[in-house]
């Protein structure tokens, strides 16, 4: 907040061709309020670094337990779209999303009731079996990945191409370049929470030079 708050009045002094100068017009005009501009850019900063560090960091960790997917993709690069949507599916950064109920509606037995709050499981909706044959297996060729890793509808993730492109870029020179990363660590700790599928330390090297990614 200390940092972005001079930021965001310089912008409205000073517009550029910038997100802050976009958000601070649409204050101008009444759209957003003051305090909606400050959330939206530490949305915008923390649901753009932290996610796709998360989405690296995770799909790392699944090619070191799925050697064979990663010489797969290590024979054929261009499989790197591919493999990321396979990765947003089978371990994404984001576990769970809230929504509210527009309307009364049974699910399974059970009644929700209009604007009742629900937390919805995106892990789970990503693993269900109806939807993804064997659903438990990593497969990066695998077809009609229609996973919900950046939730759906009109709340759907904003920045979801920019995390695709980053991560199809960074997984694709990996493949080109590096072998398959050698975990350094025989138990990895996540952090405690309920919607963030991050590691607290992710451990690993690369033949005989190092690397430990320290959060």
């Amino acid at each position: 907040m200390n940092y972005l708050s001079p930021l965001v009045e310089e912008r409205r002094q000073n517009p550029k061709d910038d997100m802050i100068s976009i958000l601070t017009e649409a204050e101008k005009q009444g759209i957003l309020t003051s305090d909606e501009v400050i959330a939206t850019t530490i949305l915008l900063v923390f649901g753009g670094h932290e996610t796709t560090t998360n989405l690296i960091n995770n799909g790392t960790l699944a090619f070191v337990n799925n050697p064979d997917q990663w010489e797969l993709l290590k024979a054929d690069p261009s499989l790197a779209e591919s493999a990321v949507e396979e990765l947003l599916r089978y371990d994404t950064s984001v576990k769970a999303t809230v929504r509210w109920a527009k309307n009364d509606i049974e699910i399974g037995g059970k009644l929700i009731k209009k604007d009742q709050r629900l937390l919805l499981a995106l892990t789970a909706a990503n693993r269900d079996p109806e939807i993804f044959p064997n659903p438990d297996k990593l497969d990066i060729t695998r077809n009609r990945n229609v996973h919900v890793a950046f939730a759906h509808g009109i709340h759907v993730c904003v920045g979801g191409p920019l995390a695709r492109l980053e991560a199809a870029e960074t997984f694709r020179i990996m493949a080109e370049r590096m072998p398959l990363a050698k975990l350094e660590a025989n138990m990895l700790e996540y952090q405690p929470a309920i919607v963030s599928r991050a590691l607290n330390e992710f451990p690993v090297s690369w033949a005989m030079c190092p690397i430990a990614h320290q959060r």
